[in-house]
């Protein structure tokens, strides 16, 4: 599968600013540090995200990046097409003139990776940004949540003594 890393750090650039420009931009910077993806990359991936019409940027002072549509209107094959990331899992690329076997033939599994790269397409095109962002803003509400009285009954062990 040729998912390579510029397709997932795009999402992942896209994840956090979503979750984080709450009506303003975000720094390329901060979304650096909160990831770990260097600021030249991500300033890379952010300049074919905004030409694809995904991210406006604002300069200046206080400048940065913020969505130009709706989580909810991005598809996450959207970002990837949008960073030139193309999902292919066959060795050819899908290219007919090569072919797996570069004899214009091609391997005898090629329709069985084929169809797993159509079924990984048709899967990152079922989520929309803004479902990630919902999924996230749940898992950290959970990992904050305090135990309930519940909970706390169901914790507690104890020990008999024979």
């Amino acid at each position: 599968m040729k998912l390579t890393t510029k397709g997932r750090y795009a999402v992942t650039a896209m994840l956090d600013l979503a979750l984080n420009q709450r009506g303003g931009v975000v720094t390329v910077a901060d979304i650096s540090q909160r990831q770990q993806i260097s600021v030249a990359y991500l300033e890379q991936l952010f300049g074919r995200l905004r030409r694809y019409g995904l991210v406006e940027s604002v300069r200046g002072p206080g400048g940065g990046y913020r969505l130009a549509i709706p989580d909810s209107e991005i598809p996450l094959t959207q970002i990837v097409q949008a960073v030139n990331e193309s999902i292919t899992t066959t060795h050819c690329g899908g290219d007919p003139q090569q072919c797996c076997k570069g004899d214009g033939q091609q391997c005898l599994t090629h329709d069985l990776w084929e169809e797993l790269g159509d079924r990984i397409v048709e899967f990152l095109g079922g989520i929309t940004l803004g479902e990630l962002v919902a999924k996230q803003l749940y898992k950290e509400s959970m990992l904050n949540a305090p135990i309930r009285m519940a909970d706390r009954t169901s914790m507690r062990t104890t020990h008999k003594t024979a």
